[in-house]
């Protein structure tokens, strides 16, 4: 499967031809749509089939592999055949959200120092668990850096590095709940330039300011070392 998202995060729609199809998936030759993964929930959108019915996509997911991705059409949908010709097209104004939100995600990784124990990408709230032990947080600061950053525009790129280059390099990898998916050969780091550079699969904005400003909403303690930090925008 062609994994559109990966090269051009931008791209709304594309041509498809099914290649599987039961009421648990679809499977096409290429999707524009992020399935389920890295704390990135999956992309919503729709099927649209060439005598103009639509089939509404719940929910996108990993199949078997990194590489397959499953679409979940809605419950009662007649699912087309394999070989019909669809136009996959995700719901932007949610995706554009989540590229916004998880690209100022990195940028929270940069603002506090500490391995990243879990997290969860929301369209207009996420949050962030750190491995914090006796560490008092500042609200107001985490914001203003934030801002800071988000203001001054820097670029944010993608790019591959080998599995063996990945290995020699464990301390890209900040999460310590998640690794990056090894099996294929090449790893996919995230670059904001001169802030962060850490493996990731997700979809991300082109330039900081593009996320517009945020604010940290509560830090909670979740045990004795768990800091966890959500981040809403600031709208």
């Amino acid at each position: 499967m062609e994994l559109l998202f990966r090269d051009d995060a931008y791209m709304k729609s594309c041509d498809a031809n099914v290649v599987s199809a039961d009421e648990a998936g679809i499977r096409l030759d290429r999707t524009v749509f992020y399935p389920t993964g890295g704390g990135q929930p999956g992309d919503l959108g729709c099927l649209r089939l060439e005598d103009g019915e639509t089939i509404a996509i719940v929910d996108t997911r990993k199949g078997v592999d990194h590489e397959d991705v499953v679409h979940i059409p809605a419950e009662g949908a007649v699912v087309p055949a394999p070989g019909t010709k669809v136009v996959a097209e995700v719901d932007w104004h949610r995706r554009h959200r989540l590229m916004r939100m998880h690209t100022c995600m990195h940028l929270l990784c940069s603002v506090i120092e500490g391995d990243v124990t879990g997290g969860q990408v929301g369209d207009g709230k996420s949050r962030l668990d750190f491995n914090l032990p006796d560490t008092q947080l500042d609200k107001e600061h985490i914001t203003n850096e934030l801002n800071r950053l988000i203001g001054e525009d820097h670029a944010v790129e993608a790019h591959w590095i080998s599995e063996e280059e990945m290995q020699a390099r464990p301390e890209l990898v900040r999460t310590m709940s998640v690794k990056p998916p090894m099996g294929g050969g090449r790893v996919r780091l995230l670059k904001i330039a001169e802030i962060d550079l850490q493996p990731c699969g997700g979809t991300h904005v082109k330039r900081t300011g593009e996320i517009g400003r945020v604010r940290i909403g509560k830090i909670e303690n979740k045990g004795r070392q768990n800091r966890r930090v959500n981040i809403l925008f600031d709208e």
